[in-house]
């Protein structure tokens, strides 16, 4: 055993020799001991291994098992590049030699060496492609060094290091007598001191190149720029991660989560960010969990169950483009509205009699196919009941019975009368807190359909981004998983991303219409699972033990981002700087602590509760 020590103090001599202590005489240890096979470097072991030996053929990325390697492993590459002439003189040797023990063994009788002749034939290939200009060749070494806190663990490191490495069919061996040249070897110096090198051509070490790693690959736009936003730091790399939903084959993304688990927190802090990159967005919010955000950035709140605020649900387009087209589609949502909002599935009867009594509706307010109409005042729900009860069978009457709490009942001041609030803006929050469960279903659906009317009207120009929390208040009835899924295949033809976020996977995954969202959605985020739920989850988005175990075991803000082609998928956690955590957090205890004087919240407020929220800070 060597014991080296090395001063922190610049040596009097200002003589140029560099050796080991000069090298790490700025951010070295204090003292470094050295034995046979390992050394002890402050308070950690470190053994190298060198590769001497390689498969006969590589993919790209065939490192990949190496560099995602789950202990602390450095992994060095020295590469130095051999001149032609010096390149064509050693493969003219070498075909030489070759050639001359084919000949030898042809004389003697032998029959022909595979192995010889694979070489031969593979050194005359490389010849050729060197004196033609396509290739070069190069020393490569490649060492790797592992550590651990104690010997026991050093060894069972190192034994998982030599295992992977050669079940990619490389040769390893200790530095045996070397450890500390081998030790400086993968230190970021850029000095070989082993010189263990074997000769790649350019294709073979291309194949290294680029490394593949735990990161997303980074989109960048048509001049190269990088863009996305930054989602949070990579659990294995703390590499940052960037994201950009725009840039991928559909804008859509579903999040799916246990309660409490930071979903909503990392999609309002994506939401956040995407508004100072231009991104437009509107929010399905029923737990007023992004008053606060739109409040901050200067967005519209409409918040359906407050004193005069109502949508009406016969409202057409604000521009039109032609037929009657405008009409019949406000018909059929008028058919999907009110399945929804009358609670059940409507039969043929109910049907054909809403359909002949939406179209008297209209056209008693003078509203008829001819586009010039459609600019005049829309009927009401109310309209549309009077009509039903003047039709005088039994459907009609049950259906008029049935609409009397949405016209006349407690429920009349949210669906029955003209629209009162403007609807546009970078940020429209739809909030639904203050409405009763029984009718957050349908009011869902109704501020969806303003949206979309938005979205597809032609003065509508640039991304914008649908946010539907708690989707699987619509996804539980069937009329609203139908115009969720529309929204889902359509969104992408107007520059829109649909942006899903439940905490219900059997809600979305146990329908065919909820696996055909999910489907559609290129980004799929997946937060902490509860167990009676990960097997759901780990089916249909065919994820791995240790996808499956990280699931079940992530923190508050951990998750894991998968692409709907699982070519990618990385591990997170959600950060946040400390002025967007203020704004986005909805932890009751720190809102109490941060303004102790709103204790006792004032009733007459209707934002008055939005400071309580479902999911909790993921990180800051």
């Amino acid at each position: 055993m060597t014991l080296l020590r090395f001063s922190r103090h610049r040596p009097k001599n200002d003589a140029p020799a560099v050796d080991a202590a000069r090298l790490l005489d700025v951010n070295g240890p204090e003292a470094i001991e050295v034995h046979a096979r390992a050394l002890a470097i402050g308070e950690h072991l470190a053994t190298t291994l060198v590769v001497s030996g390689y498969p006969a053929e590589v993919a790209p990325g065939w490192l990949a098992p190496l560099l995602n390697f789950p202990g602390h492993l450095d992994i060095a590459l020295h590469i130095e590049p051999v001149p032609n002439p010096v390149a064509a003189a050693g493969l003219k040797k070498q075909r030489a030699r070759l050639e001359s023990g084919r000949r030898t063994g042809f004389d003697k009788g032998h029959l022909d060496d595979p192995e010889v002749e694979a070489a031969a034939a593979d050194a005359a290939d490389l010849a050729y492609r060197i004196a033609r200009g396509e290739g070069k060749l190069f020393h490569v070494a490649l060492y790797l060094t592992v550590h651990a806190p104690d010997e026991e663990s050093l060894a069972e490191q190192a034994a998982a290091v030599r295992a992977t490495a050669e079940s990619l069919l490389m040769t390893v061996a200790p530095t045996t007598y070397r450890a500390l040249p081998g030790w400086l070897a993968t230190l970021p110096l850029g000095i070989d001191t082993l010189k263990t090198r074997r000769t790649f051509d350019t294709a073979a070490l291309a194949a290294c190149f680029p490394f593949t790693s735990p990161d997303l690959p980074i989109t960048a736009d048509e001049n190269g720029t990088a863009c996305g936003v930054l989602y949070g730091l990579n659990t294995v790399s703390a590499a940052p991660v960037m994201w950009d939903r725009f840039a991928q084959d559909n804008y859509n993304s579903i999040t799916l989560a246990r309660s409490g688990a930071g979903k909503s927190y990392l999609t309002k802090l994506e939401l956040l960010r995407l508004l100072f990159t231009g991104v437009t967005a509107s929010v399905i919010d029923p737990e007023d969990e992004y008053v606060r955000l739109a409040d901050t950035v200067g967005g519209n709140v409409v918040a359906l169950g407050a004193d005069g605020v109502r949508l009406n649900p016969f409202d057409l387009p604000a521009a039109t483009d032609g037929g009657e087209d405008v009409l019949t589609r406000r018909v059929l949502f008028l058919h999907t509205f009110l399945a929804v909002l009358l609670g059940s599935n409507l039969t043929a009867a109910e049907k054909a009699v809403l359909d002949q009594a939406i179209l008297t509706t209209y056209a008693r307010a003078g509203i008829t196919t001819d586009p010039r109409t459609w600019r005049r005042t829309p009927p009401t729900l109310g309209d549309l009941a009077a009509v039903v009860a003047d039709d005088g069978g039994e459907t009609a009457a049950d259906l008029t019975d049935r609409l009397v709490p949405f016209t006349t009942g407690s429920h009349a001041r949210l669906f029955n009368g003209a629209s009162t609030v403007s609807t546009t803006g970078h940020l429209v929050v739809f909030a639904l807190r203050q409405l009763p469960d029984e009718v957050k279903a349908p009011a869902m659906l109704l501020a969806l359909d303003t949206i979309w009317r938005q979205v597809t009207d032609r003065a509508h120009h640039g991304r914008h981004l649908v946010v539907v929390d708690e989707a699987w208040l619509l996804m539980r009835d069937g009329a609203g998983a139908r115009f969720l899924f529309r929204l889902a295949k359509a969104a992408r033809k107007h520059w829109t991303g649909l942006a899903m976020v439940t905490q219900d996977a059997d809600d979305v995954l146990a329908s065919p219409l909820g696996r055909a969202i999910v489907s559609n959605a290129a980004t799929q985020i997946l937060l902490r699972q509860a167990p009676q739920a990960i097997d759901v989850i780990s089916e249909n988005f065919h994820l791995c033990h240790g996808e499956r175990e990280f699931l079940l075991s992530a923190t508050r803000g951990e998750a894991l981002l998968l692409t709907g082609d699982r070519r990618h998928k990385v591990a997170l956690i959600s950060v946040a700087a400390p002025g967007e955590h203020e704004v986005i957090t909805t932890d009751p205890g720190e809102l109490i602590t941060r303004h102790p004087e709103d204790e006792e919240p004032d009733t007459d407020d209707p934002y008055a509760d939005a400071l309580v929220g479902d999911d909790v800070g993921g990180g800051a």
